[in-house]
């Protein structure tokens, strides 16, 4: 089923907008050619930021932020999804991005994927949407967390994006049952809105978001980093993954894993954030492998497949990272009407292999592991060749097991881990 233009007559605005001067009240959302921000921060890590420079856009005292917020005409409370957004830019995990995409640079980035001065690569763009009439080029808005004053939109421009095109570049669909393409055409506003972010005050979560800054200075210098990125609870099957990883003829002998999860929004079926950040706090105390390092990110997942991984390379790459495992259709998702996959298993593997270089990253592919009863965790192939016993748990039967307080074998999952989602189930 394909949207059509007039699908998006039908929007509702995900951010509610309010006039410190006029008192109006109207539905918004919002969006600025990037620019290169200077820091002063120390960068430890082997790896450099995407562009050169890692951003930084939060004011440094209380008297700076109460002159920058001082500027504002609108008030903006933010959705979830534009509070990942804004943590990344204001942190600098959107290097080189200095605010919200304006019209010019949404387009390069939607049909060739790259800023349009610089044609550094960049996956998916980064947009601040809104369904207000009032809200205009030149004006500047306090955005907001509840009473929490988060940060300052400088607006500079507004356009009516083709959201369809959008979607079928992005996504490789324009079809609703896509959760991105969902995402686009019923929770984002009808415009989209450029504008430079000045950073007042990070969200406060359940859990800490350690910066790009806060990481790169907690890496050893000199090494290799290899990024593991997931949105689900990790079981056994993962970590075996990840520290094998380290195996890996691309990467060096004293290289450790970034454990990397996103604990934003997913799709609505994923267990929430703070479970998830639950499950991975205890898998952290109870593994204690000195080869592993754990940070948490402010993520807005698209469920979109290749070019989403692109987007999570280039994040990592400036949070100081080198490398990065490409699980089997990563970002995936399947159609909400057929069941079917979106993308191929392999999809994302292959084109994030192809654009490493323009990146300055390398892949690591994961591994095909299987469990079996003679030799534990090793390769599908290896299995097949030993004629091994492989072992196998269905996602379907585990959450089964887990509602009905079954015993969870220990080479599927860790103890620790399952205690904590039937703990939050």
């Amino acid at each position: 089923m394909k949207f059509t233009s007039a699908a998006f007559g039908l929007v509702v605005g995900t951010a509610s907008i309010l006039s410190v001067a006029n008192g109006f009240v109207a539905r918004s959302n919002a969006v600025v050619r990037p620019a290169f921000a200077h820091s002063d921060t120390q960068l430890m890590a082997k790896q450099t930021p995407h562009g050169g420079t890692l951003v930084d856009l939060m004011t440094k005292s209380d008297d700076e932020k109460t002159t920058v917020a001082a500027k504002a005409t609108v008030e903006i409370q933010a959705t979830s999804r534009q509070l990942c957004d804004l943590e990344l830019l204001m942190n600098g995990g959107f290097s080189p991005l200095t605010g919200f995409m304006d019209e010019a640079t949404y387009k390069n980035v939607v049909e060739n994927m790259e800023l349009p001065d610089s044609k550094l690569i960049f996956g998916l763009p980064v947009v601040f949407d809104t369904d207000s009439e009032d809200l205009q080029p030149g004006m500047t808005a306090l955005i907001k967390d509840g009473d929490r004053d988060i940060a300052i939109i400088e607006f500079t421009d507004k356009f009516s994006p083709d959201k369809p095109l959008e979607c079928l570049k992005c996504y490789g669909t324009s079809e609703i049952e896509h959760p991105g393409s969902l995402m686009v055409a019923t929770e984002r506003g009808k415009y989209y809105m450029g504008g430079k972010v000045t950073g007042l005050n990070l969200p406060v979560r359940d859990f800490v978001c350690a910066s790009p800054a806060e990481v790169r200075e907690s890496l050893p210098e000199d090494t290799d980093v290899v990024a593991f990125q997931c949105r689900n609870p990790i079981h056994r099957a993962h970590y075996e993954l990840f520290t094998r990883a380290l195996d890996a003829e691309n990467v060096g002998k004293t290289g450790i894993v970034l454990v990397h999860p996103t604990c934003g929004p997913t799709q609505a079926d994923d267990i929430p954030g703070d479970v998830r950040y639950k499950t991975y706090e205890v898998l952290k105390e109870e593994t204690a492998n000195p080869r592993t390092r754990w940070a948490y990110l402010p993520y807005s997942m698209h469920m979109a497949g290749p070019r989403e991984a692109i987007q999570h390379m280039m994040v990592r790459k400036n949070y100081g990272c080198t490398h990065f495992i490409i699980g089997r259709d990563m970002a995936g998702s399947k159609s909400s009407v057929t069941g079917e996959d979106f993308y191929g298993a392999y999809d994302a593997q292959d084109f994030a292999r192809e654009n490493a270089p323009r990146l300055g990253m390398q892949t690591v592919p994961s591994l095909n592991l299987v469990y079996t009863e003679e030799k534990g965790y090793v390769t599908a192939d290896e299995a097949d060749a030993e004629k091994l016993s492989p072992l196998k748990l269905s996602g379907t039967k585990f959450r089964k097991m887990l509602r009905g307080g079954e015993d969870i074998p220990e080479w599927f999952a860790f103890k620790s881990v399952v205690d904590v989602l039937r703990a939050n189930a």
